[in-house]
């Protein structure tokens, strides 16, 4: 048993539901940032010449904060209930599509600011 934790069956050390928390609200902090940007592409930024590559790419980058948002609460409520009742672990396949989709979103960005220069 862990020290400090709860001779109760089924109860978690609270330390270990405060980092599980911690992470989701990471997740969500990320999925913000990725919808106030495609906000921003689309309203803020001028510099992109066609009106419909601009549009698309703010779509893309606030449905993809939609999906990591949601990614995240799955996570959590899996990671919750791996601690709750055992189990197996979430595994890293999330954040290798957060990587992935990140990786995406700065080319597409980069391409579309060299074609324009």
């Amino acid at each position: 048993m862990v020290a400090g934790s709860s001779d109760v069956p089924g109860a978690i050390d609270a330390r270990f539901t405060l980092a599980a928390e911690r992470t989701v609200l990471a997740w969500v902090r990320t999925a913000l940032g990725f919808m106030a940007a495609g906000v921003a592409v689309v309203y803020v930024a001028d510099d992109i010449a066609h009106p419909v590559v601009e549009a698309a790419l703010g779509l893309v980058m606030v449905g993809l904060g939609c999906v990591i948002a949601l990614l995240g609460g799955w996570r959590w409520r899996r990671t919750m209930d791996a601690l709750q009742n055992g189990g197996e672990m979430p595994g890293p396949s999330h954040v290798m599509f957060l990587i992935v989709g990140i990786v995406v979103i700065a080319v597409a960005i980069a391409v579309v600011i060299t074609i324009q220069t």
